[in-house]
Order: C-alpha cells, then sequence, then structure tokens
C-alpha cells in the first residue's frame, strides 16, 4: 500500500470521537465509528504504524496468548466462551477488511505452534482437544515429526499444531491499508500530533497536542505502551515489554524452500516464545527477546543467536535488518478493554496477539460508544492485577521472569 502523509493538527478541532494512536486498535476503531456515521479525529504521535502494529510479526492466531485451558481457568467457562467467540469475530472482520478494502499485505495462509520437547507436545494436544471439545473448533491439524521436517528445515522442533485459519501479513502494509480505509469512510488522521493532556468537562473530552486542541463527546486511549504523556490510570495494569525482529538478506528460491517449505507462519511454545515466517521476497523474518542487553551487533546479537538455535544452516547468511517495538504485556495474559468514567474507552494489553484481537475489539469499542455495550462488558470480567509503579523497577521484572522461565525451559 501506498503510505501518503497526514498533515499536523493545528488550533481547535471538534469532533464526535477522538482515537489517540494509529495502530490497528486505534485505526480499526475509527474505521468502524466512521462507517456508523461519527465524526472521528484520529491524533498520532508520530506516523501510522510507528507503534507497535508496525513493527509486530504480524502473525494472525486463534484464541489467546495464555491458550485456552488457562484462559478458561483464569475467567471461567462462560467467558472463555464469549471470548472465543470474539477471537474467531476477529479473524473474520480482519481477513473482511482485507478483501472490503483490497489491502495489499503480503497475505501468508496458516500457523504453526511448534513444540521443542514432549511435555509441550502434550500442551499443545490438550489446547488441541479442549478447542475442538469446548467450542467446536475444526481449525486444527496435528503435525507429526517427519512433516514437521518437510516444513521447516533442522531439528528444534519435534511437532506441531497447525492452525489452517491463521496465517500472517506484511504488518506496517496493513496498518497503511487500515488508515487508507478509514479516510475513505470519512475519518481524519492527523499525525505529528502528540496527546499531551486530556481533561473531562461536563459531558465531553477536551485533548491537548503541542499546536491544538480537539474536543469531542468521547476518546479512545489505543497507544498501548506507546502512549507515554499522561496516564488515566489504564497504565497500571501493563509492563511495556521490548521485543526485537531480524530480517535476513534475500535467500532465493531454493534456499527459502530449504528453511521453511511452507507459506505457514511459526511461533514456539517456550514461554520465551521464538517467532518466525519467510517474507514475500524470501526473506526470514525472526522475532523474539533479545536478552544481550544491548551488547551485540547487527550481524551478532540474541535474536540471530537464536535463529541459528533453529537454523544452524544460516550462520552465513547476513542479517540486513533488526527493530525493536513495544508489547503491553499483563498478568493475565488477555486484553485490557474497559471504561474510565462515562467516556474514556481504552484497549491495551494484547500480549502479543494484536494482529488478530484488536479487529474485534475496534468493533466492540465502536459499539459500545454508539451504546450496545453486551460485548464489551464482557471484558469487563476478566480480571486484572495493578503493576507496581515503579518504572524504573520494570525492566529488572521483565529479564528476571524471563530469564527464570528460560531456566524452566531449559530444565
Amino acid at each position: 500500500n501506498q503510505y501518503r502523509p497526514f498533515h499536523r493538527l493545528e488550533g481547535e478541532n471538534r469532533c464526535d470521537v477522538c482515537v489517540i494512536g494509529a495502530g490497528f486498535t486505534g485505526l480499526g476503531t475509527a474505521l468502524e465509528l466512521a462507517i456508523a456515521g461519527f465524526d472521528v479525529l484520529v491524533l498520532e504521535a508520530e506516523k501510522v504504524g510507528f507503534g507497535a502494529s508496525g513493527r509486530s510479526g504480524g502473525q494472525i492466531a486463534s484464541g489467546y496468548s495464555p491458550g485456552m485451558i488457562e484462559t478458561e481457568n483464569t475467567v471461567g467457562t462462560d467467558v472463555a466462551k464469549r471470548l472465543w467467540e470474539f477471537s474467531e469475530l476477529s479473524k473474520e472482520i480482519l481477513y473482511g477488511r482485507l478483501s472490503t478494502y483490497g489491502i495489499d499485505c503480503d497475505l501468508g495462509e496458516g500457523e504453526l505452534y511448534a513444540a521443542p520437547k514432549k511435555s509441550h507436545e502434550a500442551w499443545l494436544r490438550q489446547e488441541k482437544e479442549h478447542c475442538e471439545d469446548r467450542y467446536g473448533y475444526a481449525g486444527y491439524d496435528w503435525i507429526e515429526t517427519d512433516r514437521l521436517r518437510c516444513m521447516i528445515g533442522g531439528k528444534r522442533y519435534i511437532s506441531a499444531l497447525y492452525d489452517r485459519e491463521g496465517g500472517h501479513l506484511h504488518p506496517l502494509n496493513y496498518t497503511v491499508g487500515l488508515a487508507a480505509a478509514a479516510t475513505s469512510e470519512g475519518a481524519r488522521i492527523c499525525e505529528s500530533s502528540k496527546a499531551v493532556s486530556v481533561r473531562q468537562e461536563g459531558g465531553s473530552v477536551t485533548v491537548e497536542t503541542e499546536a491544538g486542541t480537539v474536543k469531542a463527546e468521547a476518546i479512545v486511549l489505543a497507544g498501548n505502551a506507546y502512549l507515554t504523556a499522561f496516564n488515566l490510570g489504564q497504565k497500571n495494569r501493563f509492563i511495556p515489554v521490548n521485543s526485537g525482529i531480524l530480517a535476513t538478506e534475500p535467500l532465493g528460491d531454493d534456499r527459502a524452500q530449504e528453511v521453511m517449505a511452507t507459506t505457514a507462519c511459526v511461533a514456539d511454545t517456550y514461554f520465551d516464545l521464538d517467532y518466525f515466517k519467510m517474507s514475500a521476497d524470501n526473506r526470514l523474518i525472526y522475532g523474539g527477546q533479545d536478552l544481550s542487553f544491548g551488547a551485540g551487533s547487527l550481524q551478532k546479537n540474541g535474536i540471530q543467536h537464536n535463529m541459528l538455535k533453529t537454523f544452524p544452516m544460516l550462520a552465513d547468511v547476513k542479517i540486513d535488518y533488526k527493530w525493536e517495538g513495544l508489547i503491553a504485556a499483563n498478568w493475565y495474559k488477555l486484553p485490557d478493554v474497559g471504561r474510565i468514567g462515562d467516556n474514556i474507552y481504552y484497549a491495551q494489553g494484547y500480549s502479543g496477539q494484536g494482529v488478530t484481537l484488536s479487529a474485534a475489539i475496534s468493533r466492540i469499542l465502536a459499539e459500545a460508544i454508539g451504546g450496545e455495550m453486551g460485548k464489551f462488558d464482557i471484558f469487563g470480567r476478566i480480571p486484572h492485577k495493578n503493576i507496581p509503579p515503579v518504572p524504573f523497577l520494570h525492566r529488572p521484572m521483565i529479564y528476571s521472569l524471563l530469564l527464570w522461565n528460560r531456566i524452566k525451559d531449559l530444565l
């Protein structure tokens, strides 16, 4: 998709709904609101897709980050069933948007959840059975070792769960396409327009930027971990977690086929997971946590080290690009969607599942603003824990947790 810049917000402005953040959630909500006839203005501090939306692995998944067994243990059977319905709705909305608005974003079919050991394999089998029995899901196939070896090079993984309804896309191109879709329906977008304060005045909300103001009947906080200028209480329930991705040089058709003879993307089952896919131009895109604490280079770093665990045959391959971004991770790894007062809405904490879940959640936010609260209220039944409000402790907490779970993974 062809990116075109949007102007900066200046002066005094009015709208029905002001959305803060031009990523998956913000643009999706603006699109849904515009279709419903609302006058919508989106504020973006940088450029469209600057945050996690433009930097993600682009994986389209079914369910939720903890798995549906743990999700059900956390929220109960009834809420878990509704959340599964929202996950299914998310895929429907996402694929529908790509088709309706002609968004070209290198859509690939399928997702593999790869197990490196027997205990992980047992958990994946339980998840498959649970989703089939509880929710009637028929999209999973079990992949044994021999077949997996034909799909993924290397011997790190012993089996996998294949999701036929999953997939992957180019996240920045998808975000740019969402922006074009939203503006085609009448939404306005302003870039380089960082929201620096929010104040409620009677029945309206005023958002201030460095060069202007917006007065709206309602606002949506869709900046996730990148909304840093102010905190209305929503930030107390997640920690910004850094995740990195690299892209190799183009491998060529033959070598790309040797590495991944499948269109599917892959995520493994480690707590500190690795995820990867082949790009449209035959680059391996590989992501995960880099615990080298900055002691690395483009050609030699923590993510490249993990990549070679999976694909040792790529030791001679040059890394062309590496980038990082922030994920909002919360205690239960389930989306945090809510309302502050009567007219401030927010959605955050997708914990790595934002590509898919943001599609349904953006529609649910729009429905709530329009007065339909049924789906929105389900998210109020998800428990969330506050994170200690001491930012300088967050990074040590994250690395301690990741290191501890790496030790457990090794054991």
